[in-house]
């Protein structure tokens, strides 16, 4: 505000006279929180609106990818909550609730944030999470969602892609995302929404016997899964996001494969299935099937989403957050967002 009093291009940039007063400062520092998070959105979603007017968004392919922002705490606020120590001295009813973890670290000046980093070599940060989608036309940004740190990529995609039809008016055919994205959840979702996901599946995990993983194979329409030696495993238990398939002691026990399918503190084979895991195999079989369009798809998926993450943090300031709580993350994101969508309406 100190600048705009006499520089001459700004006030004319925000439309006042030599001799009219600016606003008093209070007036923009306090703005956000009399007008709210919803309020910078519907802003966003203008600058959304502006770029589709001008012929500028397609809504045919977009780059979807996220990127951790600092939080605005010290590590001095840093604690450590005991969950399972709260729980059983503070019992309901004289009943005791299962405990979750026993320890959870939380920044005590910021709770909305969480501890997460993107690469296992680095250790993590109070951090929240940006969910981008960037239109592959012109590199706009056409979704924005704001989360805790440690919110995982493939449970916000499907929200990601329902936002962006509703601030274009159009819905993608086609989506790119990157490794972090290939569960078996999102090449489902994309298969039951008819839409091509443009997703380099991961590699297989390391197994941990001598038979991985790759070897039995899942009957969707049946719902079994069939060992290396033609044996049945039958749907057992309920996983977080897929099924336990377990053999039976007797069929084990007899096996020729037992030595090297199982290790000697084990008695029967068990293995999990991803809830959408045939939609994962047709995934991994069609990788190697990309066509010329598909690979120059995800070759501009690298610049474009990571380029605006890149150009967000670097010329916008988003790489740490300069006020505290999810809401006030969302308000940024949102300006940041809308600023790199007028410069781009701009040029």
């Amino acid at each position: 505000m100190r600048e705009a009093q006499v520089n001459l291009a700004i006030r004319w940039f925000a439309g006042y006279r030599l001799h009219e007063a600016l606003p008093d400062h209070s007036s923009l520092t306090r703005i956000r929180l009399r007008w709210g998070d919803e309020r910078f959105r519907r802003i966003f979603q203008r600058t959304v609106q502006a770029c589709v007017n001008a012929g500028m968004v397609p809504g045919e392919t977009v780059h979807i990818d996220a990127t951790l922002i600092r939080a605005n705490v010290s590590w001095d606020s840093i604690a450590e909550r005991h969950v399972e120590a709260v729980i059983q001295a503070n019992p309901v009813d004289g009943a005791m609730t299962p405990p979750g973890p026993a320890e959870k670290r939380f920044s005590a000046t910021d709770p909305d944030a969480a501890l997460a980093t993107s690469d296992r070599r680095v250790r993590a940060e109070p951090s929240y999470k940006q969910h981008t989608a960037v239109d592959d036309h012109a590199g706009v940004v056409v979704g924005i969602i704001v989360t805790a740190g440690d919110v995982n990529e493939g449970d916000v995609i499907g929200r990601q892609l329902e936002q962006v039809g509703e601030l274009t008016g159009r819905i993608p055919t086609t989506f790119t995302a990157d490794a972090g994205y290939a569960y078996a959840k999102v090449f489902r979702m994309a298969e039951e929404r008819g839409l091509r996901a443009v997703i380099p599946p991961k590699a297989e995990p390391k197994p941990r016997t001598a038979i991985p993983l790759r070897r039995f194979k899942f009957d969707a329409k049946h719902q079994i899964v069939r060992c290396p030696a033609g044996k049945t495993l039958h749907r057992s238990t309920r996983a977080p996001h897929g099924w336990y398939y377990r053999s039976s002691l007797r069929t084990c026990r007899g096996c020729s494969l037992r030595p090297r399918c199982l290790s000697p503190a084990v008695d029967r084979r068990t293995v999990v299935i991803a809830d959408g895991f045939d939609a994962l195999l047709r995934a991994r079989r069609h990788r190697d099937r990309w066509s010329d369009t598909e690979r120059g798809i995800y070759k501009r998926h690298r610049w474009r989403i990571e380029g605006t993450h890149a150009d967000a943090k670097g010329q916008h300031g988003l790489r740490r957050a300069i006020r505290r709580r999810l809401w006030n993350m969302a308000v940024q994101s949102y300006l940041t967002a809308a600023a790199m969508n007028l410069k781009r309406l701009a040029a």
